[in-house]
């Protein structure tokens, strides 16, 4: 009689076990297949940039784009509005100081001017009538004063003989009392001429220099009205290039309107933008260079303006010696800013690579340079052309300073030749 066989638990089975065991060993192996593979990434060499680290001199700039500007710009503005009338010269034309440009016409300025002037010249001319006056009224008090002193001194010659024939009884007593008389006459009428005199002469001085003072003020206004009218024609304050012109025959100018700019000629001047993120560390005085026709000149920082619009903030800069022949306003010049001083320094050339890492870390690659390896770094000041090195890279490594946006987390590359 056949016995029946049980089948034993699948955990009971040593065959299972080891199925088991081997499947568990090729799902570990698996893993750590893949876990190997994804540390490592193959990459041509000839897709990625390789730069030595070395040292060298460091200077730390920013490259900013100028504009050309003439040192000094006059504003033409209407003084005086009106109507443009004729146009003497047109734009670019080369002015000397006093050229005539515009002439505007205002006929009710013309009136009002015309008006003050006559009312001016009148009281003028009777300010001057009344110096006049004062002054004749000072020489008949000087003829009275001196016609009193003649009186006075015949008098007294009178007398004094009168007195010496009167005590010689030669004389009588009726002639000595009237040459007394008429003595002390003369004298009283000179004391009181030359009272008068000096009271004249002290308030004709005050009076006159009253009259002087009003003459001036008023000869002043009436160079005012004249400047009025003057102010109708447009001249060049300085001379110069109009580069600007606008006006038209015709047009209707309000006081205050711009008409025109004069660039003088006394040399050029470059205006930059420069982002915001400087504008601790641009001060006046900061050197910087422009190529113009394949050679170098020194720019040096003369104005900067606060005021940020637009996150930029501008700077005025001279040239420092040499001015480039043939640069023209409105010229757009390519200029490096210096920031720092000349210093010896361990340099890394830029790369995309900067923009995944910050800066913190970077592939560097081994002597055979077949393989490279993550290493932490720390970088400092920078340039448009290098990174400054503080840590973790030494003269002669070679760093992969492309683009790592395509090698994801991986920690090692294999550089293919």
């Amino acid at each position: 009689m056949d016995r029946r066989i049980e089948k034993k638990p699948f955990y009971l089975r040593p065959r299972s076990w080891m199925y088991a065991a081997g499947g568990a060993l090729f799902l570990v192996l698996i893993i750590l297949i893949l876990s190997d593979t994804g540390s490592k990434l193959n990459v041509d060499a000839d897709k990625i940039t390789i730069s030595t680290v070395r040292e060298g001199d460091f200077q730390e700039f920013i490259p900013v784009t100028g504009t050309v500007m003439p040192k000094t710009s006059y504003y033409l503005d209407a003084i005086q509005g009106g109507i443009v009338e004729k146009k003497f010269v047109d734009e670019g034309a080369m002015l000397k100081k006093g050229d005539k440009i515009l002439q505007l016409s205002n006929s009710n300025v013309q009136l009002s001017a015309l008006q003050q002037e006559t009312a001016t010249y009148e009281q003028i001319n009777l300010a001057r009538n009344t110096h006049l006056q004062i002054q004749e009224n000072s020489v008949l008090v000087q003829n009275t004063l001196v016609n009193a002193v003649y009186q006075l001194k015949n008098n007294k010659e009178l007398f004094e003989r009168e007195k010496r024939l009167y005590e010689k009884k030669l004389d009588s007593q009726q002639n000595y009392e009237q040459a007394y008389n008429n003595y002390h006459q003369a004298l009283e009428q000179e004391r009181l001429a030359r009272m008068n005199f000096e009271q004249d002469s002290l308030l004709g001085v005050s009076q006159l220099s009253q009259i002087n003072s009003s003459i001036a003020r008023m000869e002043k206004n009436l160079r005012l009205i004249r400047e009025m009218i003057d102010n109708l024609t447009v001249k060049a304050p300085i001379s110069g290039q109009l580069t600007s012109l606008n006006a038209e025959i015709g047009q209707s100018k309000n006081p205050g309107d711009q008409l025109g700019v004069i660039d003088a000629l006394d040399g050029f001047k470059v205006r930059a933008d420069i982002d915001e993120f400087y504008i601790a560390r641009v001060i006046k005085g900061l050197h910087a260079t422009v190529t113009v026709n394949d050679s170098d000149y020194k720019l040096i920082v003369t104005k900067v303006y606060p005021e940020v619009t637009g996150g930029k903030f501008q700077v005025d800069m001279n040239f420092s010696g040499q001015v480039p022949d043939g640069i023209r306003r409105g010229q757009t010049l390519q200029i490096r800013l210096q920031l720092s001083e000349r210093t010896k320094a361990l340099l890394l050339a830029r790369g995309g690579f900067y923009q995944t890492t910050g800066g913190q870390w970077v592939f560097l690659l081994n002597s055979s340079g077949n393989l490279a390896v993550r290493r932490n770094i720390s970088l400092g000041r920078q340039n448009p052309d290098y990174f400054e090195v503080l840590s973790g890279l030494k003269p002669g490594d070679r760093v992969v300073t492309s683009s790592y946006d395509n090698f994801g987390n991986v920690q090692e590359l294999v550089v293919n030749r």
